[in-house]
């Protein structure tokens, strides 16, 4: 773990808390550039946009491919606050980004280090560094108090 490292990922739960409010996962997500420059942040918005691809994620490396005006966003470091799903994780492959931060683990759908390895697969053109735990705590109690409460107001 870099010393920036607890920085960026403080950004990327500002960004989940912004999914929180809005009622949605709270997953955030913060591209860095290799300057340490941030390119782009974001938070889950799928309920918001109606749109099953709008993950903090996806929302973070098309905003970060317009801002440097490339869809390979080499130098590039993405921070999430969970670990990233299938769909995520590809497309970091795709976009060739070179390091990916996460806080938590995603048991569940993790597909970097949990349940699959997509982002570090030698089949795939690109591997990508991984860093797993950044605040892991914080990230993790974000999610389980958002489902807490979602199970709260179902039984209400």
């Amino acid at each position: 773990m870099f010393e920036d490292d607890v920085y960026y990922m403080r950004l990327a739960i500002e960004e989940a808390q912004k999914a929180f409010a809005l009622e949605e996962v709270p997953v955030g997500a913060v591209a860095v550039a290799a300057s340490g420059e941030v390119v782009s942040s974001a938070h889950n918005l799928c309920i918001s946009l109606n749109d099953p691809t709008a993950h903090a994620e996806m929302l973070a490396l098309r905003q970060a491919a317009r801002e440097l005006g490339n869809y390979r966003l080499l130098g590039v470091t993405l921070f999430v606050t969970i670990e990233p799903c299938a769909m995520c994780a590809g497309a970091c492959v795709l976009a060739r980004i070179e390091r990916l931060v996460y806080g938590a683990q995603d048991l569940k759908a993790g597909a970097c280090q949990s349940l699959y390895q997509i982002v570090q697969d030698k089949r795939l053109n690109h591997q990508i560094q991984v860093t797993s735990g950044v605040l892991k705590e914080e990230c993790r109690s974000l999610m389980q108090s958002f489902f807490r409460m979602k199970r709260l107001k179902m039984c209400l």
